[in-house]
């Protein structure tokens, strides 16, 4: 009898994951998703990307709002009869009587080596802590957040020119890869799972806007983590006049002086510990992205001013 898969997920970190065990030929019976969300005006409705890859694919897909108290979705995974669920940055927690309902249980891929940045922005948290390594865990979901126990893990080197656009690509093709072996060893009844060492558990809590904003008291190395740990999105920042700028892009510089001062007409602003930074790449409210060379010829932020921290 051929084997039946479930698919849970909803960002572009899970399309590749989704399409490798689709070319690969993994039967995938039925995909979840999160529901279309209205843009901030509310004049468009947009699909998850794992809802237009599904239509893409001619897979079956189920945008349920809520899995919790919901039986019409318990009963439909119950009669599925399901071998396994792979579940891939979903968005909803999954109530602990669903995890029962496949004969190899539920399988998470998280983007972090485990127990480190348990949660919603492991990611970005590890970018902007300036962790050496990331990685992607592959484990067995059980009733608390991220500390089931673990199949395997596989790390890449992280250094402070990556930003979290990037390593996201990076472990989501790592992921796409690894979880073919991972699948069929589970299926087999090879795998072997391991307890998480729950006492070295960290949490990768939701990334808030507010949080981009910098603080120049900060070193070099910190704020750099800060603007490639929230590049795209929200976005690092300082406000200026009365005008939100948002860093895209910037390494350290060579540089001191009085926290917050313009150093040069380069755009090398001084912080924390008599450290400065180059910034390269840079967005003004309401505009495009510029680099600083073009941005500089109509900016009214020049050598000698102070940012300021508020």
């Amino acid at each position: 009898m051929p084997k039946k898969i479930i698919f849970m997920g909803t960002p572009l970190f899970a399309v590749p994951i989704l399409k490798s065990l689709y070319q690969n030929g993994y039967p995938i019976s039925v995909v979840y998703t999160q529901p279309p969300q209205r843009s901030n005006r509310g004049q468009k409705i947009n699909k998850s990307p794992i809802q237009g890859i599904s239509e893409t694919l001619n897979i079956d897909f189920r945008i349920p709002e809520d899995l919790k108290n919901n039986v019409q979705e318990y009963e439909f995974i119950k009669n599925l009869n399901a071998d396994l669920a792979i579940v891939v940055a979903y968005g909803q927690m999954i109530p602990k009587d669903f995890l029962d309902l496949t004969k190899k249980g539920f399988i998470n891929i998280h983007a972090s080596i485990l127990p480190q940045w348990r949660g919603a922005a492991p990611i970005q948290r590890s970018i902007m802590n300036l962790d050496n390594e990331t990685g992607i865990s592959i484990m067995k979901i059980s009733e608390k957040l991220d500390s089931g126990p673990l199949c395997n893990i596989y790390k890449i080197k992280l250094d402070q020119n990556d930003n979290a656009e990037e390593i996201s690509e990076k472990l989501s093709i790592l992921a796409a890869e690894k979880i073919l072996d991972n699948v069929d060893d589970i299926l087999d009844g090879k795998a072997s799972f391991k307890e998480q060492d729950h006492v070295k558990a960290s949490y990768a809590k939701k990334i808030l806007k507010n949080e981009g904003q910098i603080d120049w008291n900060n070193d070099a190395l910190k704020i750099i983590g800060k603007i490639n740990g929230l590049f795209p999105t929200p976005g690092a920042y300082f406000n200026f006049n009365g005008e939100r700028y948002k860093i895209l892009k910037a390494e350290a510089g060579s540089g001191a002086g009085k926290i917050g001062e313009v150093l040069t007409d380069n755009l090398e602003i001084a912080c924390g510990n008599n450290q400065s930074i180059k910034i390269l790449e840079i967005q003004r409210q309401g505009k495009n992205p510029q680099k600083v060379r073009d941005f500089l010829l109509g900016s009214r932020i020049k050598k000698g001013l102070i940012i300021p921290n508020a």
